[in-house]
């Protein structure tokens, strides 16, 4: 599938607002995939598709957790975490894609889990510093992202999971299991050791 007929998919399940958003995620993707060695057809499909599920409604996006062995904890966490494996099944079943490496980028782009792939890193990333995101770190995430992979997601965690405790809202555990395994592999770069 080429980026023209990839693109006309997605605008027809998402609005505009997210479609230049989408735009985004795609440059910024493309970008970190040439950086940091990732295949750029499957960043910028993965890309594209990202926010595929977004405005599905939560009902629905209930059914399907329910009936594609997606696990049932995500129902306890809060529902923007939904549309991503959501996303991934339906990218699967309406759009076709069968590629497992772009389906867990998709997959993964909200919650992230321990033993991302680059690829799952790089639509992770990209989908929190596109260019037209604008909150409190998101300069410095950019800056880091031209550097270290690695140590950009840190920080992004570390922004997320600080804004999620602030407001008292609960961090679902695959998200506390991608900060911890990159903070285990990446320990002496984070302390400067």
């Amino acid at each position: 599938m080429d980026r023209e007929q990839a693109l006309e998919i997605v605008k027809e399940q998402i609005s505009g607002k997210r479609y230049i958003h989408t735009l985004g995620v795609m440059e910024s993707a493309i970008e970190l995939a040439k950086q940091y060695g990732v295949d750029e057809k499957k960043a910028e499909i993965a890309a594209i598709f990202h926010d595929y599920a977004k405005f599905r409604t939560k009902t629905e996006m209930k059914d399907i957790i329910d009936t594609h062995g997606i696990p049932a904890d995500l129902l306890e966490y809060n529902a923007e975490l939904w549309h991503a494996p959501v996303g991934a099944v339906l990218v699967e079943k309406v759009v076709g894609i069968s590629d497992n490496e772009i389906l867990d980028a998709i997959r993964y782009h909200t919650s992230g889990r321990a033993g991302m792939t680059k690829l799952d890193k790089v639509i992770y990333l990209a989908d929190y510093i596109e260019p037209n995101r604008d909150f409190p770190g998101v300069e410095e995430v950019r800056e880091l992202a031209r550097k270290s992979l690695e140590l950009a997601l840190i920080k992004a965690l570390q922004n997320t999971i600080s804004f999620l405790l602030n407001r008292n809202q609960a961090v679902y555990p695959e998200t506390i299991n991608f900060y911890n395994d990159l903070i285990m592999k990446q320990g002496d770069e984070v302390y400067g050791e």
